[in-house]
């Protein structure tokens, strides 16, 4: 079997139909990699793609995205509600098949490197990529957004200075590059307007601010909604069910509950069973229980 590698690169575009398009054609112009999954958030103006496919070609194609998103997007007319540095915000590479992180981590540096020397874009490296330990994690590079990057590089301060590329951002600003497990978005929309109070429950269940481990998550208003927007780092050690209800419980000191959920990109299937498993008590369930399994 040959090697599969994933590859989930945020860009920030998502209300321009016709470059969101654009973008993820030229991820999907290489053969050897496939786009699996698109989607597009207006208010956070953001989309995220899933591509799947051989390591050299997802890179190469990976490439050709970031190259396109900096050709037709201008961080300095960027608004949004996701935090971002870039037109190509982030792009991790995620071992599949018969690939080890390792060599993931190898991936995201030859693509660090080739996008800064080629396309003149600073590039920074995080998570398992990271070259320095306060770069693991994402919301530390991102800090401040692309105006704060912006101010500090123009500064000096070298502490903020990239891991290749120029220290200073242009109109397509950074990218962050690295190689991790695979992450799940998962929004959950409470039945409220209020946006402090989604705030105040991204607060109390984050790892940041001394919530649950591998679990990031902030506090957002989307159309005229409340919603806690969260990434599970490894959902094997923090499942969704657990955060589900921890989410419901906190919303309840607001009076408020959820009204819905929202999956952002795909999901692995075990996330699925896990959850189905503890809601309806089936403590045998197990993947050939189900019937498509066996197809």
């Amino acid at each position: 079997m040959s090697a599969i590698v994933e590859s989930v690169p945020n860009f920030s575009e998502g209300r321009r139909s016709d470059v969101i398009a654009a973008i993820v054609a030229a991820y999907n112009s290489v053969e050897g990699a496939r786009v699996i999954d698109h989607s597009a958030d207006a208010d956070h103006n953001r989309s995220v793609v899933t591509l799947l496919g051989e390591p050299a070609a997802v890179s190469e194609a990976l490439f050709r995205g970031i190259a396109k998103a900096a050709e037709l997007i201008d961080m300095r007319q960027h608004r949004g509600e996701h935090p971002r540095i870039g037109a190509t915000d982030v792009v991790p590479f995620v071992p599949i098949r018969d690939i080890s992180m390792a060599e993931c981590v190898a991936l995201a540096r030859g693509l660090a490197e080739r996008v800064s020397v080629e396309l003149g874009i600073p590039t920074y490296l995080y998570y398992h990529a990271a070259t320095r330990p306060d770069r693991e994690v994402l919301a530390n590079i991102r800090r401040g957004e692309y105006e704060g990057l912006q101010a500090e590089l123009a500064a000096g301060n070298s502490d903020r200075a990239p891991d290749f590329g120029p220290a200073q951002l242009g109109p397509a600003g950074a990218t962050v590059i690295g190689a991790r497990p695979p992450l799940i978005a998962y929004n959950l929309y409470l039945s409220t307007g209020d946006e402090g109070i989604a705030k105040a429950i991204a607060k109390a269940i984050r790892h940041s601010s001394g919530g649950m481990r591998y679990l990031q998550a902030m506090g957002v208003l989307v159309e005229g909604r409340a919603q806690v927007s969260m990434n599970f780092l490894d959902y094997t050690r923090t499942p969704l069910h657990r955060v589900t209800e921890l989410v419901r419980r906190e919303a309840a000191r607001y009076g408020v509950g959820i009204h819905s959920a929202e999956l952002i990109g795909l999901i692995p299937q075990q996330a699925l069973l896990d959850a189905a498993q503890w809601y309806l008590q089936l403590d045998n369930l197990r993947p050939e229980s189900v019937l498509e399994w066996h197809f």
